[in-house]
């Protein structure tokens, strides 16, 4: 009797143990997971903050075109300020699609100026923003891809259990904005 009660005792440290370590192997998955949800935030964050950077030069080889439209302009320059006031990722990256939208219209409307698309230093500039551009989508697909992996593990019986206990809650997806589902609408005068 006394040499089962040390076997039960035995199994039930085992299976304790076990359990445990399972418990902190998974706590620790999911301090890994937000750890790269953060990182790439962040690496987004680099990316719209070169965009942000690049701006300034390109206004001011906008605003020496004579007769460029003004308005245009002062979208570019208050959507740039309503980025850099953003103060979460959510807000920052409403404001970088506003942000988006105004410039995609500042060099719409630059096609129109001959002078404009001849000058080095737009066209250098246009190019570093169209890089940018195509660095902060990866950006976005990377960081979506981090928070998919976070959001299975958190979701997924039975270590959600563990992330309900923990306090690891859901992470937010980076959408499209509205303006970028629209279709694009080109005439024939556009050729």
């Amino acid at each position: 009797m006394f040499m089962q009660s040390i076997i039960v005792i035995a199994v039930i440290v085992i299976v304790v143990i076990i359990l445990l370590i399972w418990v902190i192997n998974t706590r620790n998955r999911f301090v890994v997971l937000r750890n790269r949800v953060k990182d790439q935030a962040a690496q987004l964050d680099v990316q719209l903050k070169r965009r942000f950077d690049l701006i300034p030069n390109l206004v001011s080889v906008v605003k020496g075109q004579a007769g460029f439209e003004k308005s245009t302009l002062e979208a570019v320059i208050q959507a740039r300020g309503a980025a850099g006031q953003a103060k979460n990722l959510p807000d920052t990256i409403k404001a970088n699609n506003e942000l988006t939208g105004a410039l995609s219209k500042l060099i719409a409307v630059a096609e129109s100026y001959p002078d404009l698309k001849s000058n080095a230093g737009f066209n250098q500039l246009s190019s570093e923003l169209a890089d940018t551009e195509n660095k902060i989508a990866y950006a976005r697909q990377f960081y979506n891809d981090t928070v998919l992996k976070f959001n299975n593990a958190i979701q997924m019986f039975p270590s959600n259990i563990i992330a309900g206990m923990c306090g690891f809650a859901e992470q937010e997806f980076l959408a499209a904005a509205d303006n970028e589902r629209e279709n694009v609408k080109i005439s024939a005068g556009d050729f």
